[in-house]
């Protein structure tokens, strides 16, 4: 097995990419079940007589590849298969895993990540290498596949995931809902929350430019969560003069009942604690809804780029907090500098590292580099940029060489060499 990334060196297989995942999941909350089917279909990038599977802390029962049973063994942190018949480079295969547990977080050097048992449900914390609690795949940034998940839970709960919401069904005391994502989707920003949820549509989306919002929540923070999404049908106009159409198929918005840390970016879907429902935290649903272009459309192909997440969904804080009458851009701009300065100045931008990687400094000399930029090249020609970007790599992946190009496209070497010193030198430069 290939190295598939240096950040993640113990995960993801370089030897096949997978097209799609079909995930039937049965959870039950009150005993912290979990039991699954995954169905993966997969194509052999060179000759395989065996693979790996990412899955932590559940248990393989059988694997089936193209119909047939499998050997199998697993590990910590993976499940080798060797299929019946060896695969051609090109051949392209199915894989049937049978599993089931009591799904937990990860330890990595990163924190606890992965399943999360909540009071009174579950939600899934992925990024980086938390896929592999709940589900077999290949856990790599740049093998991004089809998703579709059909999660089964008991009565008086609810499930929100990755994906458009189709049917659900009603047997035996549990409902089974469908969700389906067409849009290639990483594993890191597959997720599945459950709860005694209720679902609804956010009043005032659906008409474009605006797509349409579903809020999942407890019905007993209804008020809350109006008051708090208020915003949101604004935010999305913003971001869609600022950074084009909204690309996401789904706009998904869950709220648990217990607090949570940090709020949680998925593909068309953010996740927030109860604690957020508050007006300060009105840049942290700007961070998450701004992921849905920069980091979930436009994605990464490899973890030290990094700040082409975190950077551009920084910078979409400020640009929200001046249009929604808060503190400007160029107020933002020199708190923030402030701040990095007073820091250690011992990181580098275009390759801070795997320990460093979600670093506050990744995420503000990010957005301060695009202010940079902005002062260079004019607001129309900055925004342009941008919108560009976005559409010219709708659901494909990216690395900094990439924007490297489109800045040089879109400035000169005059902008090249103003994004190389934000991201290339240790040194700060000076403030835009």
């Amino acid at each position: 097995m290939s190295v598939a990334d240096p950040y993640a060196p113990q995960s993801g297989d370089l030897s096949y990419d997978v097209e799609s995942y079909d995930l039937a999941i049965g959870y039950r909350v009150r005993t912290n079940r979990l039991d699954g089917v995954a169905t993966i279909v997969a194509v052999a990038r060179e000759a395989v007589s065996s693979f790996a599977l990412d899955l932590v802390g559940l248990r393989t029962s059988r694997v089936r590849v193209d119909g047939a049973v499998a050997r199998f063994s697993a590990g910590p942190r993976t499940l080798r298969v060797t299929p019946p018949h060896a695969l051609a480079a090109g051949d392209r295969f199915e894989v049937e895993v049978t599993y089931a547990g009591a799904p937990a977080p990860r330890r990595s050097r990163w924190g606890t990540v992965g399943w999360e048992e909540l009071t009174d449900g579950a939600l899934v914390a992925g990024q980086p290498i938390g896929a592999p609690t709940w589900f077999p795949c290949n856990d790599r940034p740049d093998n991004r596949a089809r998703m579709r998940l059909e999660i089964t839970v008991d009565d008086g709960y609810a499930a929100a995931a990755t994906g458009v919401a189709g049917s659900s069904t009603r047997r035996g005391g549990r409902t089974t809902t469908t969700f389906v994502s067409d849009v290639p989707t990483a594993t890191y920003l597959a997720a599945v929350h459950v709860g005694r949820y209720r679902t609804r549509q956010l009043e005032g989306t659906g008409d474009a430019p605006v797509p349409a919002v579903t809020v999942t929540a407890p019905p007993a923070l209804t008020a809350a969560v109006d008051r708090a999404f208020a915003t949101v049908p604004d935010m999305l106009r913003a971001f869609d003069r600022f950074f084009g159409p909204y690309p996401q198929e789904a706009c998904t918005l869950v709220v648990t009942a217990d607090e949570l840390e940090i709020p949680l970016e998925a593909q068309g879907l953010a996740v927030f604690g109860m604690n957020h429902l508050v007006p300060a935290a009105q840049r942290l649903v700007a961070h998450e809804l701004a992921h849905q272009w920069f980091g979930n459309s436009v994605g990464i192909a490899r973890w030290s780029d990094i700040w082409l997440n975190e950077g551009f969904a920084c910078y979409a804080e400020w640009l929200w907090s001046e249009t929604s009458g808060g503190a400007s851009v160029e107020s933002c701009v020199a708190d923030y500098y402030a701040r990095l300065a007073a820091k250690p100045r011992d990181l580098l931008l275009v390759d801070p590292g795997p320990d460093d990687m979600f670093d506050d400094r990744v995420y503000k000399r990010g957005a301060l580099t695009l202010h940079a930029l902005r002062r260079t090249l004019g607001d129309e020609a900055f925004f342009d940029l941008l919108r560009s970007w976005t559409a010219d790599h709708r659901h494909a992946l990216v690395t900094t060489d990439d924007f490297r190009a489109a800045v040089e496209r879109a400035g000169g070497p005059d902008a090249a060499a103003v994004l190389s010193r934000w991201i290339d030198d240790v040194a700060l430069p000076v403030r835009p």
